[in-house]
């Protein structure tokens, strides 16, 4: 595997299109990620274009950029990409965002669903060793940026916080918007019930949810929702937002965590989740069991045999 890095935040895509355009005789496929906006490689290419698409940004285009520009990237994610893309194949990481693929125009016959796995080392089985937090415990795993809504976890915490004494809240992952939950969480009162663990190691990780209790996903929207399962192969049950999308895969309502419609909901779920420790061992139990079936090795077959199909069609179409 070679990495090549060019531009930045947005200079990356015209960089990429250049570097595909000088060296489009040497692959046999491009894997076109949009994340929000594509590379566009159908343009400057004609070898075969496979489109890998997590979700769509609907709802995040306004929240990173305002309202105006998020307007014009909606357009672009939504209008344009897919009929510069109508001829490709996709591949997706949950039904949801097949759905919402299929409602811009997408053929579905082209979406391929191919879902994330999930790391399961080795010593795995050394992690269950680790006890259980003493104290009520939630954790949020993820990048600290707007559209995960972590002060929603937050406000998780002062709701129920008299409630379940020393109830506490794990933040394990870094981004930009860390110093804003930062200032969140000492306005509400809260800064020694929340620890912001930053970027932590493989190992710090898996203890810290090995530990925890419940995991929280207050995220605006997820194209599969991987730290639900990453919680899940420690034992400890997800709540999230079925509007989320992929996360009503990732996580079984009823069976491995619940799907909350709204925040007042959300903090009720995660009070049955710590009060009722039958029940949350349950729940934790076949969250185990659903994470262990996702497996990196599945996924690259999968994605492999879509690659092939791929390029061999393209080997088998008349000229023009």
């Amino acid at each position: 595997m070679q990495i090549i890095r060019k531009g930045g935040r947005f200079t990356c895509y015209p960089s990429g299109m250049r570097f595909l355009r000088a060296n489009r005789n040497h692959f046999d496929v491009v894997i076109d990620i949009h994340n929000g906006v594509p590379f566009w490689a159908p343009l400057v290419t004609r070898i075969p274009v496979v489109s890998l698409i997590h979700h769509l940004h609907k709802d995040q285009w306004p929240i990173i950029f305002g309202p105006r520009v998020g307007q014009l990237g909606w357009m672009v994610e939504s209008r344009v990409a897919p009929k510069v893309y109508r001829r490709n194949e996709y591949v997706t990481v949950s039904q949801a965002t097949m759905n919402e693929l299929v409602e811009l125009g997408v053929d579905r016959n082209r979406i391929n669903i191919t879902y994330s796995g999930n790391d399961q080392p080795a010593d795995l089985d050394r992690y269950s060793s680790v006890p259980r937090s003493s104290h009520p415990r939630l954790i949020v795993l993820g990048r600290l940026v707007p559209h995960k809504h972590v002060e929603k976890a937050i406000d998780i915490v002062v709701s129920l916080r008299s409630r379940f004494p020393g109830l506490h809240l794990d933040v394990v992952g870094h981004g930009y918007w860390e110093a804003e939950l930062r200032r969140y969480a000492e306005s509400a009162g809260v800064t020694s019930q929340v620890t912001f663990h930053g970027f932590v190691t493989e190992d710090e990780k898996r203890t810290l949810l090995s530990q925890s209790w419940v995991l929280v996903m207050p995220s605006q929207k997820e194209g599969w929702g991987l730290t639900i399962v990453e919680a899940g192969l420690h034992g400890s049950p997800g709540v999230a937002f079925a509007y989320a999308g992929g996360v009503t895969e990732s996580l079984i309502h009823g069976e491995t965590g619940f799907l909350a419609t709204s925040d007042e909901e959300m903090t009720a779920q995660v009070a049955r989740l710590l009060e009722d420790s039958d029940l949350r061992e349950r729940l934790g139990a076949q969250a185990r069991a659903h994470a262990a079936s996702f497996t990196w090795e599945r996924t690259a077959q999968e994605l492999e045999e879509v690659l092939i199909n791929v390029v061999d069609g393209s080997r088998t179409r008349s000229p023009g």
